[in-house]
């Protein structure tokens, strides 16, 4: 065991945490999101699987090790509802708050079409599957540089 690593960060994702560097991209997904089959297609090819907890959970222990990109204008995208672009579900609100609370300052969470954002998850460095319920529960984090 190792002091102040939340126990959901299991070996595998501590791994590639440590192994991606700034600007990477690491998928975060609920469990309807074809993970496997767009794992395959990342920089790394690993899909991490997070059993027992929601996005939010993953993201606060996550963003607790991994900083957001502060060179690009949105570090975080999020798949946006079908046929309602502009909709903000209650999953992306609870997100918007971890990510804030992360940074320790209002960060702004882009919208991306659904099959854009298969797309762009491709293009990740690796996928991280949790059994979150809710519906879009999907993001994608770019990860920053730490200064200290």
């Amino acid at each position: 065991m190792l002091k102040t690593i939340p126990s959901i960060i299991n070996s595998e994702l501590l791994t590639i945490l440590a192994e991606m560097g700034h600007g990477d991209d690491l998928v975060l997904c609920d469990r309807n999101f074809p993970a496997a089959s767009v794992a395959a297609e990342t920089t790394s090819g690993a899909l991490v699987q997070l059993s027992g907890t929601d996005t939010t959970e993953a993201a606060r222990a996550i963003l607790s090790l991994f900083p957001l990109d502060g060179f690009v204008p949105v570090a975080v995208r999020r798949m946006a509802v079908v046929d309602d672009h502009a909709a903000v579900l209650e999953v992306h609100r609870a997100m918007q708050d971890v990510v804030d609370a992360a940074e320790g300052r209002a960060m702004e969470i882009e919208a991306v079409e659904r099959f854009a954002f298969y797309e762009a998850a491709k293009q990740a460095y690796a996928v991280v599957r949790t059994t979150e319920a809710r519906p879009y529960g999907c993001f994608i984090f770019k990860k920053g540089v730490v200064f200290d």
